[in-house]
């Protein structure tokens, strides 16, 4: 196996432990806000302030990862997300849970650096099936972590599934610093201001760059206000609780592992990682919208069979195509913008949705988020066509 091939293996399992920890936590977190009290803007506030946190971090981390390489970065932000799950494990009350969620969205910024280590190991040819095994590595731990958390809730009590996470996030330490290799070269890294949110104004000022940015802001706003409405619809409507909750994020995991894992890279060689970002924006458009107008939990787990491969194709994509965009030396700085604006959307999307749907009502919270994402789709129209070459066939084992 090549060294890069054998580099992208272990990035992947190192996000794969770390997503299934953060995976643990979803099903159960509406589930534990309304335990104290919280209705839609309360639940809301805890997924804002979770991608707020999430924001400031891939702003700076994207940077700091560009100036000491990825490593640093990958293995303080799985002590720091550690930390965070034994807090949420042990939270006595609404605002503890808060301040879990502050931790934890601190800790999850390193995404960005996860996805640098991926460009800074791969061509641009391979650029977008790599970041495609990232995705993988998010669909599978979907599927193991929602199951654990929603399972261990159920069967264990309140507190197993937050030290479940914070245990893996221990091991995922560890078994990082025995394995995993820095991949940004010295002659490639830069000394850029940590707290000059610029990246962010330059990265819209490049034609090219702008209705990407556009669309990391707006498909996460979105997709953020339908995980936050969704849980409340289905709580009052069907009577879910964290056990229903957790298979409906099995669902989703199990086609994100199928088609980020097998059929992305053969797509994207056909078509191109703009077609597949303008179908996926789209699919997600119609696939939110439906929703409210589906009467039983079978529809709901069944509807969410499209949304979550149309939400596969876009994650890759989008990442992939912002990868190709910038320089070498660049990679972190720019993926961390993306990501800035992904968690921006996501900050201010669950507080929306849950005014929304406090005030408007379900069916209007969900109509409402379709119709962002649809603006994203539209947008995504005006993208500028880039040359793609087929990926490079898998060398030999």
């Amino acid at each position: 196996m090549s060294a890069s091939r054998a580099r992208l293996g272990v990035i992947f399992f190192t996000v794969l432990i770390d997503l299934i920890g953060f995976g643990i936590v979803l099903p159960i977190l509406p589930v534990y806000a309304q335990r104290f009290g919280a209705h839609g803007i309360g639940y809301g506030a805890l997924i804002f302030i979770f991608s707020a946190m999430q924001f400031l971090a891939t702003a700076i981390l994207g940077r700091v990862s560009d100036r000491i390489g990825r490593r640093p970065i990958l293995l303080t932000t799985m002590l720091i997300n550690a930390a965070g799950y034994v807090l949420f494990a042990f939270a006595p009350s609404y605002w503890w849970l808060f301040i879990a969620r502050v931790i934890s969205g601190c800790a999850s910024g390193n995404i960005s650096a996860a996805q640098a280590y991926v460009a800074d190991i791969t061509t641009p040819a391979e650029r977008s099936r790599g970041m495609g095994t990232i995705g993988a590595a998010f669909g599978i731990g979907f599927v193991l972590g929602p199951m654990i958390g929603g399972l261990a809730d159920h069967y264990i009590g309140h507190v197993a599934p937050g030290l479940i996470a914070a245990g893996l996030s221990i091991v995922n330490f560890f078994s990082a610093s025995a394995i995993l290799q820095e991949s940004l070269a010295v002659e490639h890294r830069t000394t850029r201001p940590l707290f000059d949110f610029g990246h962010m104004v330059e990265a819209l000022a490049r034609k090219q760059l702008r209705p990407l940015m556009l669309v990391w802001l707006l498909a996460p706003f979105a997709f953020s206000g339908y995980t936050v409405v969704l849980p409340l619809h289905t709580t009052k409507l069907f009577d879910w609780g964290a056990k229903e909750l957790g298979w409906l994020f099995v669902v989703i995991g199990v086609i994100a592992a199928i088609v980020q894992g097998f059929l992305f890279g053969k797509i994207e060689r056909r078509t191109g990682a703009r077609a597949l970002l303008v179908v996926g924006l789209f699919g997600m458009a119609v696939s939110i919208a439906a929703v409210p107008y589906l009467h039983s939990s079978l529809a709901v787990y069944a509807w969410t069979v499209p949304l979550a491969f149309a939400n596969s194709l876009f994650a890759p994509a989008a990442s992939g195509l912002v990868s190709i965009y910038a320089a070498p030396t660049e990679q972190g700085t720019i993926l961390g913008a993306a990501q800035a604006f992904a968690a921006l959307g996501r900050s201010a999307g669950p507080l929306a949705m849950g005014w929304a749907y406090d005030g408007l009502g379900s069916r209007s919270s969900f109509l409402l988020a379709g119709g962002v994402m649809l603006l994203g789709a539209l947008i995504s129209l005006t993208l500028e066509p880039v040359s793609h070459a087929p990926a490079r066939a898998p060398g030999p084992a």
